[in-house]
């Protein structure tokens, strides 16, 4: 593998399927664990809302989206659970590592409790998978909006993190740029071969990684 830190440091010298019916908490088979970078969210999402994640100086690379749970072909959402809703104090905690406490109540409502967890248990849970993922502290540096493929970005997180695989990692593309990077893992929270229906992997020939803010 090459060395892609020296890679990107030169550049920057330079210049699911759907959801199933009758969804059931805690019936999943595995986790995806997605990684935004803030920067793209700010220029298709936060930057009209005036969405404090998007302030000058905030320094977010990759922030946590999600820790979804999945099916081996699809997966579920909006599930009924037996357990009770995430307080406004618990989204709160959240947005150290989400950008912010609104992001943490969707996903709660949409992922969370389709893993059965309670909530606090859910963030644990996701909290834990974000933190035992190394964000390349290259992408810290991209201080000028880069133009690359998608495969760096893919390539800086599998040797920054030698217990991931290619094929337990995807990079996607929203809008000509780079969106996320998306990891998965077992029920334990290891890295474990993503499903055949999660590999959307960015088809551009080259993506845009806004600058940090």
């Amino acid at each position: 593998m090459r060395h892609i830190t020296g890679w990107l440091t030169g550049l920057l010298l330079i210049a699911g399927g759907p959801a199933l019916a009758g969804d059931i908490a805690g019936d999943f088979d595995y986790y995806i664990l997605s990684l935004g970078w803030s920067s793209t969210w700010c220029e298709l999402t936060g930057d009209g809302r005036g969405d404090p994640q998007c302030d000058a100086g905030k320094g977010l690379t990759f922030t946590l989206h999600g820790l979804w749970p999945q099916y081996e072909n699809g997966y579920p959402d909006n599930c009924f659970s037996d357990q009770s809703d995430a307080s406004r104090a618990q989204t709160a905690a959240m947005a150290d590592v989400m950008g912010g406490a609104g992001l943490a109540w969707h996903e709660w409502k949409k992922h969370g409790r389709c893993s059965g967890l309670s909530a606090a248990d859910y963030f644990g849970a996701a909290r834990a998978a974000y933190q035992s993922v190394t964000i390349p502290p290259v992408f810290a540096s991209v201080r000028k909006d880069l133009t690359l493929p998608a495969s760096v970005v893919q390539d800086a997180f599998l040797e920054a993190n030698p217990s991931l695989t290619s094929d337990g990692l995807t990079v996607t593309c929203e809008s000509g740029m780079i969106d996320e990077v998306r990891i998965c893992l077992d029920k334990a929270l290891s890295p474990r071969p993503c499903a055949p229906d999660v590999a959307r992997d960015c088809r551009l020939k080259d993506a845009d990684l806004p600058s940090v803010r």
